[in-house]
């Protein structure tokens, strides 16, 4: 018999029952794939995590993130809050100077950086790789349908595109807050017509009318392929989201090339979160992005795996 401890949190909020749920394995005990996958489907979270010794010496930790159905070579929500849990169990050193992390990924390294405000740990933020454009979609009748709603509700002044940071998604501008409320999400034509291309798979909707004067944009993250309905906070889109607000010129060029923006998102499902992200452009070029936010730690649980 085998236990395995974990720990419950809420990612990208600082109030209880906010923000994405998720689930820290910080025993660093040796697991196979398909365990790990059974036991991400078991706890049924948006993202489940699990922290191993890094194999490079030099960095900190390796992660290796699932959903209910299948392992992410990155994910925002889960690296914050893995960082978060490290850093809240003294489990990684965080005294000055030592709270510059490099944790191990699929996709490579991600560079973390842990704030404290006294003992408290005000903020995980983490570097993601450079956003890359992928082609425009040319059917916004077909994407209106997906959402139930009409063609006239899309801003159509900006594209729907693809924009990764390692996982796609497939952004759709919409222009009312209303709009935003009423999208009912259409399965059916999710799988007929978006599921098979890896980059229109995950659907993400966002518009500039917020409900809170703080945010600069409101978001919906639907992902029917990673067995998440719609997720509260999607740490992995905000590199992406930036770099496409910034580059279509939805929001207002920087004098500097320095752009701060918060993503507001889950309020639909009643999990309200808050993405922060910081992006720099140097000339024509998006040259660093980075996401972060805070966590609040819910509880901690034992699965137990029978030999």
């Amino acid at each position: 018999m085998t236990s395995l401890n974990y720990e419950l949190i809420d990612v990208f909020t600082n109030s209880p029952f906010g923000g994405n749920q998720l689930a820290v394995f910080h025993d660093e005990i040796e697991l196979p794939t398909e365990t790990m996958q059974k036991i991400a489907g078991e706890l049924n979270l948006s993202e489940t995590v699990f922290i191993r010794p890094p194999k490079n010496p030099d960095n900190q930790k390796s992660l290796r993130i699932f959903t209910p159905k299948v392992e992410l070579p990155m994910a925002g929500h889960p690296t914050v809050g893995a960082s978060f849990v490290l850093a809240d169990k003294g489990l990684i050193s965080t005294e000055p100077g030592q709270n510059h992390w490099i944790l191990e990924e699929q996709i490579g390294e991600i560079p973390v950086t842990v704030y404290k405000e006294g003992t408290a740990i005000s903020k995980v933020e983490m570097t993601q790789p450079l956003p890359v454009f992928g082609s425009q979609f040319q059917k916004p009748g077909l994407v209106a349908d997906l959402l139930s709603l009409s063609p006239k509700d899309l801003d159509q002044r900006f594209p729907i595109q693809s924009v990764s940071s390692g996982v796609p998604f497939l952004f759709i501008p919409v222009r009312t807050l209303a709009a935003m409320k009423d999208i009912n999400f259409r399965v059916d034509i999710w799988e007929r017509q978006f599921s098979k291309n890896p980059y229109t798979q995950h659907i993400f909707v966002f518009t500039m009318q917020t409900e809170e004067k703080h945010s600069t944009v409101h978001s919906r993250m639907f992902a029917p392929a990673m067995g998440i309905p719609e997720d509260p906070a999607t740490g992995a889109a905000g590199g992406p989201l930036g770099a496409y607000l910034v580059e279509h010129g939805v929001i207002p060029p920087s004098k500097d090339g320095n752009y701060t923006i918060r993503n507001e998102q889950g309020f639909e499902i009643q999990r309200p979160s808050y993405i922060d992200i910081s992006l720099t452009k140097t000339g024509s070029r998006i040259s660093d992005v980075k996401i972060g936010g805070q966590s609040v730690s819910m509880g901690k649980g034992q699965i137990v795996l029978w030999d």
